[in-house]
């Protein structure tokens, strides 16, 4: 898509209206209107209208706006056409890769057809940006060169594939890339991310892949991110107090929260903090990689490295055994015990970055070294000393075993630690030793949300086909800190009533009961037999997942396929292209996913979606309401269940001519008080306890 030529006020028109800008958006949006003509298959949804009118009335006020928008409703187009009228330069934040590929490759295109013409597309000027370490860094590729740092054949082969790519990419992209492994250890040691970038003092900051990409931001009308590289490059201007060269995304009039459920896990991801034995290790390589490009490297500097990888690798094994994520709540106790241990890791970075300062004519990468070693003391005194109260404190081990006299296994099943905005790997480790991260993470992001985004903002609009609960605002507006925002619940195109069949068997046993994986084990066999397979089971958690996939091997006709098996889109290709198939998941395939047909025509959940109550983070959350007077139960675990459940119904219907079964086979829904909240807050399907019922809708739509 073009470029616009000069960056501009972010609330001043940067281009000329398009042609109909004094048509209504009715006039566009109705039956005959102007995006029928374009579409032939295009249709009249009052709700997206609806939507349009709300977010083009939220702009023009400078409001905020809360819309849930039913799945069916379309409302990227109805956010889409105002922005597009404003004027204004709009960040779209989405929460999947997905629907940023869907806005920039086709629905943007589509509308200025719609809007322009024929000669429409490119007449915008869009940018699609996502995290640095998406992106080559040019002066790693070049430093690499001469190094013997690549491990085997294996690297050499990808190395070279990198080198030649980059002399013809116009993106640095590593999408582009499509012989690179998704778990490419060479990659990591070619990305953009900032830890190791010096900026405009860069050798190739001119020809810088993410100088060029901070340029078509500055000059585009539309800027296409992920909630994750927004919430990071936020933290980092607030990191920056306003540095000039901070951050990558331009201000704008207004931005655009697509599937804004998600945004308090990553807000507070990225408010918190993490320091790792690996973020340690990530310094001690680069400043080493880096001393022995440049022919530095001296005694004393391979003492300090030596020195801080081996107070690094002790100071962490020494913290509290635990598996996966668990609450520091000793933090003063293992002071007092290890505090030697803890000044010997701070004096390790002291020394290391007073050898490296003391260096004569060092490369600019060696300042950043530096900053790099002071920010790690900082955090790691932050994370063991604070008393901060609106800060809870936890450990997460992730991988092997640490390599050393304490040792505790690691049984990490659950994302979203923060570790994006440290360039660690997706996996937690590397090398098959065991991590460890040292967390800290805000307890309410409401307060540091309204005073470090909604106040600064024009407008700012939260959508999502998931965010009321009982009809209503309430939770998200309280969990955001999202004030005096204008609010509207849109309902969706699909008829449910008829489309979906919603079956909650009476008779198992309570979720909580050993009993209950046996016999839900045979209850979903029988329903999988009923609907032939194809269908999505969604679990709450791996245990039971792999306890009854284990139980249905060779107990089902059908293809089954697990999680975890191959990598997420591979096996949603296999589940497309395979008759029958049966999917068994967790939380990654509770939304974000999106098969339409037959081929899915049944999704099972195993038990109501309430998050982990001895999870860190939730469990201090549920604290603070509780000491606050408030009912953590109801105000808080509730609808954030409410809100995944709809996430992981919503797997089914996804267009008119969907037809399906909805199981649940937790009946608490039934039988708890509670369950009230969570029948209200779903789509109006058809409702039933009955087996029979069940088969008599499979045998009338097949």
């Amino acid at each position: 898509m073009a470029l616009g030529s000069q960056p501009v006020s972010p609330s001043t028109p940067k281009r000329s209206a398009p042609s109909g800008k004094a048509a209504s958006l009715h006039q566009f949006f109705a039956p005959g209107g102007v995006l029928s003509r374009t579409h032939s298959a295009y249709e009249f949804r009052r709700g997206q209208l609806q939507m349009a009118q709300a977010v083009e009335q939220a702009m023009e006020e400078k409001r905020h706006l809360i819309v849930e928008a039913g799945t069916g409703t379309g409302k990227t187009l109805a956010y889409l056409l105002p922005v597009i009228r404003s004027g204004k330069r709009v960040i779209i934040s989405t929460g999947t890769k997905n629907l940023q590929e869907q806005l920039f490759y086709k629905d943007i295109p589509f509308l200025e057809k719609a809007l322009f013409g024929e000669s429409g597309p490119g007449r915008l000027s869009v940018c699609y940006m996502k995290g640095r370490n998406n992106y080559l860094c040019r002066k790693k590729l070049y430093d690499l060169t001469d190094q013997p740092v690549l491990s085997g054949l294996e690297e050499i082969e990808q190395y070279r594939a990198v080198a030649a790519w980059e002399k013809t990419t116009a993106t640095g992209d590593r999408a582009e890339l499509a012989e690179l492994p998704e778990a490419s250890a060479l990659w990591h040691k070619l990305d953009a991310r900032s830890d190791a970038c010096v900026g405009q003092k860069c050798s190739e900051y001119e020809r810088c892949f993410i100088t060029e990409m901070r340029r078509r931001g500055m000059e585009s009308d539309i800027i296409i991110v992920n909630h994750h590289l927004f919430f990071a490059d936020l933290a980092i201007k607030l990191q920056a107090e306003g540095a000039p060269d901070a951050g990558i995304l331009p201000e704008a009039a207004a931005v655009i929260f697509d599937e804004a459920h998600e945004l308090e896990d990553v807000a507070g991801n990225y408010f918190g903090i993490s320091v790792s034995n690996l973020r340690v290790e990530d310094l001690a390589r680069d400043v080493e990689s880096s001393l022995q490009h440049n022919r530095m490297m001296s005694a004393s500097l391979s003492g300090a490295l030596g020195s801080l990888r081996d107070r690094s690798q002790f100071f962490f094994s020494l913290l509290p055994p635990g598996e996966g994520r668990f609450a520091f709540e000793t933090r003063r106790e293992f002071l007092e015990e290890n505090g030697d241990e803890f000044m010997a890791l701070n004096q390790a970075l002291t020394r290391l970055a007073g050898e490296l300062e003391s260096l004569p004519q060092k490369p600019e990468e060696v300042f950043n070294f530096v900053r790099r070693a002071h920010e790690l003391q900082v955090q790691l005194g932050f994370a063991m000393e604070s008393d901060d109260r609106n800060t809870v404190f936890w450990i997460e081990r992730r991988g092997g075993r640490m390599n050393s006299p304490q040792r505790h296994p690691s049984a990490s099943l659950r994302a979203g630690s923060g570790m994006e905005k440290t360039g660690e790997m997706s996996q937690g480790f590397r090398g098959g030793r065991q991590n460890v991260f040292l967390q800290a993470t805000p307890i309410d992001v409401g307060p540091i949300l309204r005073e470090c985004l909604w106040s600064k903002l024009e407008c700012a609009v939260l959508t999502s086909a998931t965010l009321a609960v009982g009809g209503g605002f309430e939770y998200i507006r309280q969990r955001l800190g999202l004030e005096h925002a204008r609010e509207s619940v849109l309902p969706s195109h699909f008829d449910y009533e008829s489309q979906a069949l919603f079956y909650v068997p009476p008779d198992l046993p309570d979720a909580r009961a050993p009993q209950f994986t046996a016999l839900a084990s045979e209850r979903i066999r029988r329903l999988l037999e009923i609907t032939r397979g194809r269908a999505f089971v969604l679990f709450t958690s791996y245990a039971q997942m792999n306890d009854i996939y284990q139980r249905l091997l060779g107990e089902l006709t059908f293809p089954m396929l697990k999680q975890g098996d191959a990598p997420k889109t591979a096996l949603l290709e296999e589940f497309r292209l395979t008759p029958n198939a049966v999917l068994f998941a967790t939380s990654s395939f509770w939304q974000g996913v999106d098969v339409q047909g037959e081929q899915l025509s049944c999704v099972i959940i195993d038990r109501l979606p309430f998050a982990v109550p001895s999870d860190p983070v939730v469990a201090a959350r549920v604290k603070a309401i509780d000491a606050d007077g408030g009912n953590a139960f109801f105000q808080y675990q509730v609808p954030a269940a409410v809100i995944t459940l709809k996430q992981g119904f919503g797997r089914l219907i996804r267009s008119l001519h969907d037809r399906g079964l909805l199981v649940l086979l937790d009946n608490r829904i039934l039988k708890k008080q509670y369950g009230r909240v969570f029948i209200e807050s779903l789509p109006n399907y058809k409702k039933t306890t009955e087996m029979r019922v069940v088969e008599e809708f499979f045998g009338s739509t097949g």
